[in-house]
């Protein structure tokens, strides 16, 4: 009879401990907010600052919304010193590999450049072109490529 009992007991204790709910805070030096987020990471980019700036066709030149986006990046940079980023530089997929390749490169570099003159160290940031073989948005339409026309900051 006392083992049953026993077993009873053991089964609520089990019941109980796998219902409650983990802290997600921290205090001090944590490593996540109440949100999950790690402050810092890449989710934290993305969900506080954006990560991508988009382009018109056939340029590279930052439209003022664009440097509205690297602003915050620049400061979210300058409060997390030790992250270093990449900047992708992507194209829509019209013309050739080689033309969108060095397109990608470019509007990777403007934005790598307009952060570096916020003031984010060189050092610290490094680019890549994906041309037109990382689209972002499926389908041969317009909007389509005007979102895949774009520089897109990673944490690395």
């Amino acid at each position: 009879m006392n083992i049953k009992i026993l077993g009873a007991f053991a089964a609520v204790a089990l019941m109980t401990a796998c219902s409650s709910k983990p802290d997600t805070t921290t205090s001090g030096g944590g490593a996540t907010s109440t949100s999950g987020i790690v402050p810092g990471s890449q989710e934290d980019l993305v969900a506080n600052v954006g990560d991508r700036v988009f382009f018109g066709f056939n340029t590279s030149t930052l439209q003022p919304d664009a440097e509205g986006t690297l602003d915050k990046q620049a400061d979210w940079l300058a409060k997390y010193g030790s992250v270093n980023v990449q900047v992708a530089g992507n194209c829509d997929e019209r013309g050739t590999e080689e033309y969108n390749l060095a397109l990608g490169e470019r509007r990777a570099r403007s934005a790598a450049a307009y952060l570096t003159a916020k003031g984010v160290a060189g050092g610290r940031i490094s680019t890549i072109s994906y041309g037109k073989d990382r689209p972002t948005a499926q389908g041969s339409t317009e909007q389509a490529w005007a979102q895949n026309r774009n520089a897109i900051t990673s944490v690395k």
